[in-house]
């Protein structure tokens, strides 16, 4: 009988602990599904039967009336957000509350490669933010290229050989090398053997970033529900954090801690480094006479390691998920691949035939089906924010609590006909200089908006169209026996959008050099 008490009291205190927020959005108004116990309205998406990206989008359309909508990802409440005007007072106008986005529930001292530009908060991110900007100029951008033109010579190799064997190919796997080893080769300085070995070290840490495991899982399921029981948990595997912190060291070592004259993405850490300790205001700790505090930060081999992993994670996956998925597109409408294979043919006739920076700057109808993809399908199908302070939703009486994080559904924004005229037709015209201005920034949000916004989005689109650019100029792409016209989400693919299956397609070889 004492046993049966004690289990039925832990049975009670479960549930209770289970559901201790659940009145949080019926108390404010706010519609949303019924939540069950420790799981909230999560379920599908913690077990990885649904993508994250889905069912936010699932739940946007469910309340087609309602500026926004609440959720329960397991026990934590989000605000699912339906209103543009709402997304760019938290993106851009009302930023300093909403200046964290909290993608994982971090501890006081995350592990190690959470502290990264993408993921880590307040006066760090600032700090990483201003140092790192450098990385991305006009003229750095410009340098890289003859990086990304030998990269693109390979994949052309790579492509050509596929071909002769006349089967599918996997246009996904293949971009994903070709990212891979343009990353590691800009980034780092380093051959990766990407394209021409599909189980390099580089290849299997990419691929194991993203894709989530059962160990995964339950890791998700108690970090969020009980985030300072299991500190000692990690979200990244083992696997991935060994390699990129030895990647990191072993990278460095060889250049005795200071710069190689390379330029690349290493070389810039290694300049802030050499600074030791840095000094900047902060800008969300003022002192008693309302002034602001002074932080310092000192870039040392974790912090590094950490902002290599996501140069190296972010920059392969979203542009190799974006350029495959548009060759998935020109391939089931050859009349927009014949008119950018048309446009690349006379542009490469005006540069001797050569891939080259000015080159894919004049490539305007590529660059039109690039951001037509990005539409239909966004690398990154949502963002997420942080509520940092109690923050009054504009026109209305409900006041969210520090702590309470809200949605932006891009894929949903993306593909709502309030927005877009049909917006199931791929149509790259939408995308024309005469139109482009037309769009609201608050609905086409495929790096995002504001402070926030992605750091790298010029050398992803730079590498992406270059990429398809020397594809195109030799192959056109077609549909195979098992092409699927809508293929499904992969939902054991966190943050990203990707494809369960790939995205194979056959090469037919244009008989062109480029």
């Amino acid at each position: 009988m004492v046993l049966i008490a004690i289990l039925v009291l832990l049975l009670i205190l479960v549930y209770c602990y289970g559901t201790r927020t659940f009145s949080y959005w019926s108390k404010r108004g706010v519609k949303h599904d019924p939540p069950i116990p420790l799981l909230g309205t999560s379920k599908r998406q913690v077990f990885w039967q649904i993508s994250h990206s889905e069912i936010y989008d699932e739940v946007y359309w469910k309340y087609p009336q309602e500026r926004y909508v609440g959720y329960y990802l397991t026990t934590t409440p989000l605000l699912i957000l339906r209103d543009p005007d709402i997304v760019k007072r938290v993106l851009t106008s009302d930023f300093s509350n909403f200046y964290s986005r909290s993608v994982h529930p971090l501890d006081d001292v995350p592990e190690p490669l959470l502290n990264n530009l993408f993921s880590c908060e307040g006066d760090l991110w600032k700090f990483l933010r201003q140092k790192m900007t450098h990385a991305f100029s006009s003229a750095k951008l410009k340098a890289m290229f003859p990086l990304i033109i030998s990269r693109a010579e390979k994949l052309q190799l790579l492509a050509a050989e596929a071909a002769s064997r006349g089967t599918e190919v996997d246009v996904l796997e293949l971009m994903a090398r070709y990212t891979t080893d343009f990353i590691g080769a800009c980034g780092f300085g380093l051959d990766t053997e990407a394209l021409n070995d599909e189980n390099s070290i580089f290849r299997r840490v990419g691929r194991r970033i993203f894709h989530n495991t059962t160990r995964d899982s339950i890791v998700m399921i108690c970090k969020f529900m009980m985030p300072s029981v299991f500190k000692r948990l990690h979200f990244f595997s083992q696997f991935v954090e060994k390699n990129m912190m030895d990647l990191v060291k072993n990278i460095m070592a060889q250049r005795e801690y200071k710069p190689s004259g390379r330029n690349d993405f290493i070389d810039l850490l290694l300049e802030v480094k050499a600074k030791g300790k840095i000094a900047a205001s902060s800008f969300i700790e003022t002192s008693p006479s309302g002034t602001p505090c002074v932080a310092e930060f000192e870039l040392d081999d974790k912090l590094m390691a950490a902002q290599v992993f996501v140069f190296f994670g972010a920059g392969f996956e979203t542009s190799s998920n974006s350029s495959s998925y548009m060759l998935h597109e020109l391939a089931h409408h050859p009349e927009y691949q014949t008119k950018c294979q048309e446009e690349i043919d006379e542009v490469l006739a005006r540069y001797e035939h050569k891939l080259c920076y000015d080159a894919i700057k004049e490539m305007k109808y590529l660059a039109m089906c690039y951001s037509e993809t990005l539409r239909v399908f966004p690398p990154v199908g949502y963002l997420m924010r942080k509520c940092t302070k109690p923050y009054n939703i504009p026109g209305t009486d409900i006041t969210l609590d520090q702590g309470v994080k809200v949605v932006i559904p891009t894929k949903s924004f993306h593909n709502d006909p309030r927005y877009w005229e049909d917006p199931e037709l791929f149509r790259p015209d939408r995308f024309h200089p005469d139109n482009v201005v037309k769009i609201n920034k608050s609905i086409y949000l495929p790096f995002g908006d504001g402070p926030r916004n992605c750091i790298g989005e010029r050398l992803g689109i730079m590498q992406s169209l270059a990429g398809l650019a020397a594809l195109l100029s030799q192959f056109s792409v077609a549909p195979g026996k098992s092409t699927v016209r809508h293929p499904p989400l992969d939902p054991t693919v966190f943050i990203v959008q990707s494809v369960l299956g790939g995205l194979p397609l056959l090469l037919v070889p244009r008989n062109k050099t480029l």
